[in-house]
């Protein structure tokens, strides 16, 4: 098998995959509270992820780090997985899985918007438009199909899913300065935020083992949401001559997501939600092409 259709089917099975999680975070949902399937999962994504340093043979970069690079590489674990999570699984309670996953896709607008006062980028009028078409979906979703009503199924949910995207962007703009192995650097987060997510447990709700499907979706969540897939996405990027096309990928992702939300959570997908995600994605595709063609 040659690079590139190595890389397809890297890439491919990291779109699968993400694009089974939304499932997941619902499903898991009924067994298990937001704190309980972020403490879980993030416990299972420290195993994983210290089981790939293993495989790659990275404990030793690892340890040689002195004490303020480490602690440097563990406090975005603050937002992500800590707060993010955190506020992205009660959205997930909240709503339908329907709305919260294409709300929670518009993080890449967020990014945008994030970085004029961040980092002091301009917005320019392609950026706009497409800030405006992906809030448009964004509306259209959460009103399910009447944005003039500015009528919610949970006000709150919608809330705290557009937050997630604001934490999510906040997360990766902090990132930016990290030349950091990724692998290394997403095991440092998820152990420093460990003991804050185990105290939220431990003041909110109290330690109590999960039945055994609740575990088996903190499992799921916690080893392909946060932790193989961004290594498959990671491999397919290595191996390709042509990243763009490989990136392109991910944009099947949310759509795949409703089809399987429809199958495995048993929602009636709306045409709202499709003409929404369908808002959104053209709007990120927009502002890709725009930051493609400034660049250049």
């Amino acid at each position: 098998m040659t690079d590139e259709r190595r890389a397809l089917f890297y890439a491919l099975a990291a779109v699968l995959l993400w694009s089974t999680v939304a499932s997941a975070f619902k499903l898991t949902l009924r067994y298990l509270s937001p704190v309980q399937l972020l403490f879980w999962a993030s416990l299972f994504s420290v195993c994983i992820l210290g089981l790939m340093l293993t495989l790659q043979g990275k404990w030793r970069e690892l340890l040689w780090m002195p004490p303020a690079p480490l602690l440097r590489l563990g406090l975005p674990g603050l937002l992500t997985p800590w707060l993010y999570y955190l506020v992205l699984f009660k959205a997930y309670e909240l709503l339908p899985a329907q709305e919260a996953q294409p709300l929670n896709y518009s993080w890449a607008i967020t990014l945008s918007l994030l970085a004029v006062p961040v980092l002091g980028h301009k917005l320019r009028r392609k950026q706009l438009a497409a800030i405006a078409l992906s809030y448009f979906g964004v509306l259209i979703i959460a009103t399910r199909g009447d944005p003039m009503s500015l009528e919610f199924s949970s006000g709150f949910g919608v809330f705290l899913a557009l937050a997630s995207t604001l934490i999510w962007a906040s997360y990766w703009l902090w990132q930016t300065w990290s030349k950091i192995d990724p692998v290394i650097a997403l095991f440092c987060n998820f152990v420093f935020a460990l003991p804050f997510i185990a105290i939220t447990l431990w003041l909110t709700e109290g330690f109590s083992l999960p039945d055994q499907k609740g575990l088996a979706g903190a499992l799921y969540v916690g080893m392909f949401e946060m932790g193989l897939t961004f290594l498959l996405w990671l491999k397919a990027l290595q191996l390709t001559s042509s990243t763009a096309r490989i990136a392109n990928l991910i944009y099947l992702s949310p759509f795949l997501s409703l089809v399987l939300i429809h199958l495995v959570v048993g929602e009636d997908i709306l045409l709202s939600s499709y003409l929404g995600l369908l808002f959104i994605v053209a709007g990120v595709l927009l502002q890709q092409q725009n930051r493609t063609q400034h660049q250049e």
